[in-house]
């Protein structure tokens, strides 16, 4: 991979001339190895890339992107370079807004991918008036402490989650300055996940996902709440084998 590849690329297990690629896409605040348990999940079967965004981790000295449509367009030009596979995006929270616009980029480039699966998050034109990136580190934190959206033992870290504040913060910007017309759509069929007491996301604002696309549509409703993914991890995983056919073999 080049340089610029590597940054925003995280394969945590290598297939060759795998059938199929899944591109994760975290959440706000989150990184590349949410979706660790996914890459080992699907094994040979899936080229399953997960995507680092800057601010975080080992990119924490690149300054965070606060607009969604730069990070789109950033994101858009590393997954141009890959090889071409059939190509699955899936995108938790902020992911899923990301996901979303993605897709119409590769569409708009003649690769349309094959799947959006977007969890967590409310249909792209469903608007709430929130301000999270407009408060004090201690109200992002308590956000946080709201959705137990970040494992305990880094809830419990202050040092450590005071670091993530300014890469949460524009990720909170970001997603609350998107914004989409009910009428844009993409081709590509799009899959719903959604936790069933979900403080973000009612059922409702999940299923508007449905007139953002010309494809199919399907909807899965999970016992849990924003991260459903970490609660019932075997449920989701079956999911997501499903789109990917019989393993090899």
């Amino acid at each position: 991979m080049s340089s610029e590849e590597s940054l925003w690329c995280r394969r945590y297990l290598p297939v060759r001339d795998a059938p199929a690629r899944l591109v994760c896409l975290p959440h706000a605040g989150g990184s590349a190895p949410f979706f660790r348990p996914v890459a080992l999940g699907l094994g040979q079967d899936v080229d399953v890339v997960a995507v680092q965004y800057p601010g975080r981790q080992e990119r924490r000295a690149e300054p965070p992107i606060t607009d969604m449509a730069e990070l789109a367009d950033r994101l858009t030009d590393v997954l141009r370079k890959q090889p071409e596979s059939p190509t699955t995006l899936f995108g938790h929270s902020l992911g899923a807004v990301l996901a979303f616009e993605v897709a119409r980029r590769l569409e708009a480039d003649g690769r349309p991918a094959v799947r959006i699966v977007a969890s967590g998050r409310r249909g792209p034109a469903t608007h709430r008036d929130e301000q999270i990136h407009l408060l004090d580190d201690d109200g992002i934190l308590a956000e946080l402490r709201k959705m137990n959206g970040t494992a305990s033992m880094l809830l419990d870290d202050e040092e450590l989650m005071r670091a993530s504040l300014p890469a949460l913060r524009a990720d909170y910007t970001a997603v609350e300055r998107y914004d989409c017309g009910p009428d844009v759509s993409v081709s590509c069929p799009i899959s719903v996940m959604t936790g069933d007491s979900d403080p973000k996301t009612t059922l409702d604002e999940a299923r508007a996902w449905e007139q953002h696309t010309c494809g199919g549509f399907e909807f899965h409703v999970f016992q849990g709440g924003h991260f459903f993914l970490s609660e019932r991890p075997a449920e989701v995983m079956a999911v997501l084998k499903g789109y990917f056919g019989p393993a090899r073999g």
